[in-house]
């Protein structure tokens, strides 16, 4: 006599290592470059990220005194509207997970 078949058990969500690497946020990256000037920088920062002044100042001596900052964090569609803006604005920026 045969073993009685058992049907795959189904699950509608992913497990939770597979939702973990999904759903880690993306962060934006602003690169130092030689040309760029910080008030400028600053300003960029405040107007696409609606970062007030003391934080897009922290965030741009960052950037120039360590060559990157973090600049803003999300999901990867965003993320990559971010760094579109970035650019469209002369800045170098990248995105990168942690």
């Amino acid at each position: 006599m045969a073993a009685p078949a058992i049907a795959p058990q189904r699950t509608d969500q992913p497990r939770s290592d597979e939702r973990t690497e999904r759903d880690r946020p993306w962060n934006v990256i602003v690169w130092n470059d030689p040309v760029t000037l910080m008030s400028y920088v600053v300003f960029v920062l405040r107007k696409l990220f609606n970062h007030d002044e003391p934080t897009a100042t922290k965030l741009m001596l960052q950037v120039h005194n360590e060559g990157r900052a973090v600049v803003a964090s999300g999901p990867r569609e965003k993320s990559e509207m971010d760094v579109s803006r970035l650019h469209a604005h002369g800045l170098q920026a990248t995105m990168a997970r942690d």
